[in-house]
């Protein structure tokens, strides 16, 4: 066991958690599960500690017993455990930023798919990987597409990024219909089976305003040099453009596995006979169209966020979160995210931050002011 890499997987009973696991147990002669950790789903969590006998099992909102860790707590041991090298933060929303840190300043690898620790606190995040001797490689299948075009070139060569974006189940719906589009639409995503927020984000493009946040962050890169377009077929993940024009792509069919895989080994590879190898005929006509942000308002007002900086991010991501929850619950039309989360930004305070405690106070004043917005 010594002879593997220990892995400690936040979040696993999530879309990416499963897919982590179901990576993991193909690669059971490289990796062994240190840890997992969940929110609530005891059951699921249960038979995940069974096949994989980790030393440390963590339910955040509840006690399974046997020795088990609850709370938040939990995660924070989970992602500090000595004997995990590689934490995998799999956690949604801004409850992984916590974890994040503790891991980075135990020095550990973290293969980061929380997208709100980077959005709330890049700044932060970075330099504590640098401090302490941590390391962010991120998972998401946008980022890890950059990594792989840019690992092996100078940072000065790369000129520009191109992050796609599938454009969720109504890229091609006209505005008044987005506006009273159902919870079961928005969760019908066409080429992609991930949790319920995310698919949310993905069809408002809210999703891929954190991305642009994000990748700003792990590539070092000012905001006018990264860009998205639609690409319904979601088989190109990236476009990065380097200072002689040359365009690299990385392409694969929509499956959360391989770039969970690289992270956890980059900047190596290794065989995994679990990926669906690529068939370019299979993958038929690709095709791309300029986002509709006259439809789609929440990249630019995440962009602009980002731009911004200080709180702006934080707050963004917090009125964005609770508006997604009030429509998930049916306390508000599909076309009210948006508006929630632009007047949370016209009327937020932008200050600086540079610490925890002051991203934790922009993040909480989001939440309290969608809430009001949303008459919760």
């Amino acid at each position: 066991m010594s002879a593997t890499v220990g892995v400690a997987v936040l979040g696993s009973t999530g879309s990416i958690g499963r897919s982590a696991l179901k990576v993991l147990a193909r690669q059971r002669d490289r990796f062994h599960v240190v840890a997992l950790t969940a929110f609530g789903q005891q059951e699921q969590l249960e038979a995940q500690a069974a096949g994989f006998h980790p030393a440390l099992v963590a339910l955040v909102n509840g006690n399974g017993g046997n020795g088990w860790r609850s709370g938040r707590a939990g995660l924070v041991e989970a992602a500090t455990h000595p004997d995990a090298d590689i934490v995998l933060n799999g956690i949604v929303g801004a409850a992984g930023l916590e974890a994040t840190l503790a891991a980075l300043r135990a020095g550990k690898r973290v293969a980061l798919a929380n997208k709100e620790s980077l959005v709330m606190a890049g700044e932060l995040v970075m330099r504590t990987a640098r401090e302490c001797g941590g390391q962010v490689v991120p998972v998401d299948s946008e980022h890890s597409a950059v990594l792989q075009c840019v690992t092996g070139h100078r940072p000065e060569g790369v000129q520009r990024l191109i992050l796609t974006a599938s454009g969720g189940p109504f890229h091609a719906w006209d505005a008044e219909r987005v506006r009273h589009a159902t919870v079961a639409e928005a969760l019908n995503h066409p080429t992609w089976r991930m949790g319920r927020k995310i698919t949310v984000d993905s069809a408002t493009l809210a999703n891929k305003a954190l991305e642009v946040i994000e990748a700003h962050f792990l590539f070092d890169l000012p905001y006018e040099r990264i860009e998205a377009v639609v690409h319904p077929q979601s088989v190109i993940h990236s476009f990065v453009e380097f200072v002689d024009g040359s365009v690299l792509a990385q392409l694969g069919f929509p499956n959360m596995e391989l770039p969970i895989l690289y992270a956890l080994t980059h900047p190596e590879r290794i065989p995994d006979t679990g990926v669906a190898r690529f068939d370019p005929v299979a993958a038929g006509p690709l095709t791309f169209e300029p986002v509709r942000t006259e439809v789609f308002p929440l990249l630019a007002l995440g962009r602009q966020a980002g731009l911004t900086g200080g709180s702006a991010p934080a707050a963004f991501n917090a009125a964005n979160e609770a508006a997604v929850a009030a429509f998930l619950a049916g306390r508000a039309p599909f076309g009210r995210i948006a508006e929630v989360v632009e007047m949370v930004l016209e009327e937020q305070i932008v200050t600086a931050v540079s610490g925890l405690e002051e991203i934790l106070e922009a993040d909480a004043w989001g939440r309290r002011r969608a809430g009001e917005l949303l008459g919760s």
